[in-house]
């Protein structure tokens, strides 16, 4: 066997596990296992964190959803931190103060992460479910999250993020695609034994289990519900706590946002070591192949095109790399024909493929480079 040839048959493995081995594989062993844990009614003490900087165009809309939530309104805790905002936002949720929002306003934009170290601590809730700004949530999410923790095993309940757009955006068929197939996932893991990692938008967590997290963590929400796993806690994900956003923008959005998501992956692979070791992990073969793989596929996609390059002499090849020429130019004609890609899987689906692997090479520049902040900036207005 040739360098050439042995160089392509490893990254074909590599990737077709990556993307297709590891979920099919996972859903087969979360349909042999099924869920094993108790779910039942419970209304103890919640309290919702939103962390929040210059929202003033959403933060009243934010609230007003958060208090027509179905839950015991004796029993929430409704709190908005705002991270140094230089707006209304703060101004403007003190109005609900009458409703029993409470409001930290924090002087300087120190980063989400500063902010949950903070406050989490100090939450009156025994279970603290924590949110972004810009979603939706809807009206039985919070029991759809909660009722998980009649379980005394379980530690964190994620719950599941839908998105909807302008259907001229971008791309924005396979950024669809993207997202239904990642929960996918994430259920098949949720009933092994747990997800590695929640979703921003909206999880819950056992307050006691809370650890500190460093100041400059870009994935808070990977890495708390892992410290919570390595602490011998489950992690589940939760359809039925449905948060959802609606996207009046393009892929590009999804790109901009990707890159600090996977930045953030580098940053816990390189801290958080015990992640890669299986007598620490329970959840080390997830990680590995969910999470780690991932970051490692552009380089498998260029060794693959480059070394079928060098295998031109047989005809298969020939044929192979025509199908990777082809792939990359239909991502190409999609971001030339974004009204076109919007209506077609044909050609978003490369579109948002290429784009996310493309995202992972400039987000292990910055994060090498040191070029990418614990602070964000608006994306969706």
């Amino acid at each position: 066997m040739t360098i050439q040839l042995f160089v392509f048959l490893l990254a074909v493995l590599v990737l077709g596990y990556t993307y297709v081995g590891y979920p099919v594989l996972i859903a087969m062993m979360a349909r042999r296992r099924g869920p094993r844990h108790s779910k039942a009614r419970i209304s103890p003490r919640v309290s919702i964190l939103v962390i929040a900087r210059n929202e003033s165009q959403r933060i009243c809309e934010r609230i007003e959803n958060l208090l027509a939530l179905d839950y015991d309104r004796d029993k929430l805790e409704i709190v908005i931190a705002s991270d140094g905002s230089s707006d209304q936002t703060a101004t403007l949720a003190k109005g609900y103060s009458h409703a029993g929002v409470k409001v930290i306003e924090f002087e300087h934009n120190r980063g989400k992460p500063a902010v949950l170290d903070d406050v989490v601590p100090h939450l009156s809730g025994s279970i603290v479910v924590l949110m972004d700004s810009r979603q939706h949530i809807a009206r039985q999410a919070l029991h759809a999250l909660v009722d998980n923790f009649a379980d005394p095993q379980v530690g964190a309940v994620s719950g599941e993020l839908l998105l909807s757009w302008d259907a001229s955006g971008e791309g924005l068929e396979g950024v669809g695609f993207y997202w239904r197939y990642e929960k996918a996932i994430r259920a098949s893991e949720s009933c092994v034994d747990s997800t590695v990692g929640a979703t921003g938008a909206l999880y819950a967590i056992r307050r006691e289990l809370f650890e500190p997290i460093p100041k400059d963590t870009l994935l808070d929400d990977v890495l708390i519900p892992m410290q919570i796993v390595r602490r011998g806690y489950k992690v589940l994900f939760e359809p039925a706590a449905l948060a959802s956003e609606s996207l009046a923008a393009n892929a590009n959005m999804e790109y901009r946002r990707k890159i600090r998501t996977i930045a953030g992956n580098f940053q816990m692979f390189c801290r958080q070591r015990w992640l890669l070791n299986p007598r620490v992990n329970r959840l080390w073969f997830q990680t590995v192949s969910h999470k780690l793989l991932r970051l490692l596929c552009p380089v498998f996609l260029l060794l693959a095109l480059l070394s079928n390059a060098l295998l031109l002499d047989n005809a298969f090849f020939l044929v192979v790399i025509f199908l990777q020429l082809l792939f990359y130019a239909m991502a190409i004609a999609a971001s030339f024909l974004p009204e076109k890609a919007s209506r077609t899987a044909l050609l978003s689906i490369p579109y948002t493929f290429c784009l996310l692997n493309w995202s992972t090479a400039v987000a292990a520049y910055r994060f090498f480079r040191g070029r990418q902040g614990v602070t964000w900036e608006q994306v969706n207005k």
